[in-house]
């Protein structure tokens, strides 16, 4: 009964782990993945090259390098695919650790490659920027906490994950990058929401953000000149959102062409921060709606696939995860169009960038685990085993 009204598939005892890994899995998800690195591979053909010629590198140098931390994500996305929830908590948390050390190091060991904020570890052939990895641990340790505090007797787990979203986009903000401690703070509240927060918390919480934001404006000058250059009613049109907001009115609904946009040769970030303005020229409207359809797929069918879970831990962490996937296209897609301030944040699987993409790859294999079909047991039984 608990199948049929669920929608499970019951484990067969002895079944190869392969063949019942893929019984399981999201398929659907997992396909929009797949083209979503598809896409991104496309549009750094078109986007690349004149950064590569600048750069005094072969043409195809940002492609290559972007083909292979594609593969290394896709074998990050089946490995963490095929892991239990109880494997994806400890892999989660050690992860956490190991990020946040990174972060909290990067002052003294960092690099900022000139763009104003110390992000990035460099290590001579590549950088690493931890970050992006710190985001999927942060996720499974908060649900963890959230999920025992659950428990009859559990420890106070909101507070201890409350206390960890401060620390962590405190460290965040001081480097500067509120674009990664707004997403961060934003899947918190999103899984204490879910946890039994009450919307009065979190009403008050979205006024101690105001307040800090305000704090933030006031204190620095990186944060101000964004959010001046955001609410200001002309457009700079020698800026990269200037460059962008062009190439997207020049796209029109089908584009210009396959190599016939210009943009690229004009914005240092068109691989990265603002590819979605390389693809609106050359391919249109058509190509937006296309990437922002494969995004809206795997983050509905996530929540909808969790919404049956019965196992708190799972619940919450799928949520935060799928949060943190759909809230990140959100935020670099508002960016191009001007309907958010400038954030410096990569679009999943299509921007250049091999932190971005490895993390990447992590986060949605451990999505893809919480989210496989598996028994959920008996109501009771789980009441049960919770009251012991």
């Amino acid at each position: 009964m608990t199948e049929m009204a669920f929608g499970t598939v019951p484990v067969q005892s002895g079944e190869p782990v392969i063949p019942r890994w893929w019984r399981t899995i999201d398929r659907w998800s997992l396909t929009c993945i797949l083209v979503l690195m598809g896409a991104g591979l496309l549009l750094g053909l078109a986007s690349s090259p004149p950064l590569a010629s600048r750069n005094g590198l072969d043409p195809f140098h940002y492609v290559t390098r972007q083909a292979f931390f594609s593969g290394l994500a896709m074998v990050a996305i089946l490995l963490a695919s095929m892991m239990p929830p109880a494997m994806v908590r400890r892999v989660g948390v050690i992860g956490f650790l190991a990020a946040f050390a990174a972060l909290a190091l990067l002052p003294f060991f960092g690099t900022d490659f000139g763009k104003g904020a110390t992000r990035w570890y460099s290590l001579g052939f590549a950088s690493v920027q931890p970050s992006e990895f710190l985001k999927p641990g942060f996720v499974i340790l908060t649900a963890w906490l959230i999920a025992a505090g659950q428990e009859i007797n559990g420890p106070p787990g909101r507070t201890f994950s409350f206390a960890v979203a401060i620390i962590v986009v405190s460290f965040l903000a001081l480097q500067p990058d509120f674009g990664q401690a707004s997403l961060i703070l934003a899947a918190w509240g999103v899984m204490y929401f879910v946890g039994g927060a009450s919307i009065v918390l979190l009403s008050g919480l979205a006024g101690l953000v105001a307040l800090a934001g305000t704090f933030a404006y006031n204190g620095s000058e990186h944060f101000a000149r964004r959010i001046d250059g955001f609410l200001s009613p002309d457009v700079d049109p020698r800026t990269q959102i200037g460059y962008a907001t062009n190439a997207i009115q020049e796209g029109g609904f089908f584009g210009v062409g396959v190599g016939e946009g210009s943009v690229k040769w004009s914005l240092p970030d068109a691989h990265t921060d603002f590819i979605i303005a390389v693809a609106a020229e050359e391919y249109g409207l058509i190509m937006v709606l296309f990437i922002v359809f494969l995004y809206l797929v795997i983050t509905v069918r996530s929540l909808v696939r969790l919404m049956r879970e019965r196992d708190p831990f799972t619940r919450l962490a799928g949520t935060g995860l799928a949060t943190l996937f759909g809230l990140q296209a959100f935020i670099n897609l508002g960016v191009a169009v001007r309907i958010l301030p400038a954030k410096g944040m990569t679009l999943p699987f299509v921007s250049y960038g091999g932190s971005s993409l490895i993390a990447g790859g992590l986060a949605v294999g451990m999505l893809l685990a919480l989210t496989r079909s598996r028994p959920q047991g008996e109501l009771g039984d789980i009441l049960l085993t919770r009251g012991r």
